[in-house]
């Protein structure tokens, strides 16, 4: 696929709302101090369900104190977060003037709505169909978040949720990009939305021994790269960008914080839950993104990666970096920021993305922490310490999202 070279797509507004922080100048902060969000879980139904991981990254602010009631009321916590990240992104982005059939959203989820989901089932079993909620099924189907937002925002050119689990979110935005450059839309409202801290998700990573079980220490749980590794960290949250075409956002004066130059996707074929060990499809999913936005492999100098801290997973992206650029993948700088937010799942991608347009916008990339020792096996250049600065002129970055089902999805994206 080759890029579009009329229209170019660009980032004028963000959001979030993540285990570090209730918006984005709130995460950006934390995430270049080197902060985690993992926390032991002080709910009852931790010691209820004797689930034997007892911590995760749960958001920061609880939306109760964002949103009005009735909208807690009426959305699945995953609405919930998809709400207060994009009518973030939205204000970031100066309320833009656009036709209603000219904007369009996507917002992909790996799981949906799973507290409605369960909290009717138990509520059916325990008293009754009388009182399951009415709203039950809109709250609980994995589009209910990108119909809210189209609904917040009377976006008619589309309501899309891309659902491939662990790169859902960065589908999402791959998608919007595709959206613009085919002149469907002129401006999108993309990222990943996800509230799967919940017992069933805990209990059932654990049985396929997918989360570090440091229960004795949180924070340090999530190693990327680490030799120590030993699992990721449930996450939640949500991210969002603002994206328009460079001549709409032009023509309104919008300030653009960075462009969005270029999408590719794969799938293995190989296993439901592991990549491929060789990282055969993450590499053709990151080479067409490269090439999808005009760009060569020379030209990436920074990388968000999936890096969720398990043992194979990060040595397969490793290799896959070797893959799709050779000795360039030894000088590129990488950063793992699962390390301080878990891993959001279907949202990953997308705060993943926004960290990785505010990496260039600010020219400074966030260390990785708790990487005490790393994985001679994985001969990457990770930023650790403190932050690293990026030079001033043109830099181009990558980000990839992978998920279960052998789903890979890289974004690339350009300073301005």
């Amino acid at each position: 696929m080759s890029p579009n070279p009329v229209r170019r797509v660009v980032v004028t507004g963000m959001g979030t709302t993540s285990p570090v922080g209730g918006n984005v100048d709130e995460t950006w902060q934390a995430i270049q101090a080197g902060t985690s969000g993992v926390r032991t879980l002080e709910q009852d139904w931790v010691a209820e369900h004797e689930l034997p991981v007892t911590f995760a990254a749960s958001v920061h602010t609880s939306p109760a104190d964002v949103l009005p009631k009735v909208e807690v009321r009426r959305n699945d916590p995953a609405g919930q977060y998809a709400l207060i990240a994009s009518r973030e992104a939205w204000a970031h982005a100066g309320s833009p003037e656009v036709e209603p059939e000219r904007l369009g959203v996507a917002i992909g989820s790996g799981i949906g709505g799973v507290w409605t989901l369960l909290d009717q089932w138990d509520n059916l079993r325990q008293r009754g169909p009388r009182r399951v909620f009415p709203l039950t099924v809109p709250m609980l189907m994995p589009n209910g978040p990108a119909a809210a937002v189209s609904l917040d925002l009377t976006a008619r050119a589309g309501a899309h949720t891309p659902v491939s689990a662990c790169a859902s979110g960065a589908e999402a935005i791959g998608l919007a990009l595709n959206m613009i450059r085919s002149g469907r839309a002129d401006v999108m409202v993309a990222g990943g939305t996800e509230a799967a801290v919940h017992p069933l998700p805990l209990a059932a990573f654990a049985a396929m021994t997918a989360l570090s079980k440091r229960n004795d220490d949180p924070a340090g749980a999530s190693r990327p790269y680490d030799v120590s590794r030993d699992g990721f960290v449930l996450g939640e949250g949500a991210a969002v960008l603002v994206l328009e075409s460079e001549e709409h956002a032009k023509a309104r004066g919008a300030t653009i914080y960075g462009e969005l130059a270029g999408v590719g996707s794969s799938a293995d074929a190989y296993h439901i839950t592991a990549g491929e060990p060789e990282g055969a499809g993450a590499a053709r999913a990151m080479a067409e993104a490269v090439e999808n936005g005009g760009l060569s492999t020379s030209d990436i100098v920074h990388v968000n990666a999936h890096a969720t801290s398990t043992p194979v997973g990060d040595a397969a992206e490793a290799k896959a970096l070797g893959r799709a650029f050779g000795a360039h993948s030894e000088e590129m700088a990488v950063t793992a920021t699962k390390s301080m937010t878990g891993h959001l799942l279907g949202a990953a991608g997308a705060i993943e993305a926004l960290l990785t347009v505010l990496t260039l916008h600010h020219r400074s990339i966030p260390a990785t922490i708790n990487l005490t020792e790393q994985d001679p096996a994985i001969p990457l250049d990770v930023v650790t310490g403190s932050s690293r600065e990026l030079p001033s002129g043109d830099l181009a970055a990558l980000s990839n999202s992978f998920g279960f089902g052998g789903a890979n999805v890289a974004l690339t994206f350009k300073s301005v």
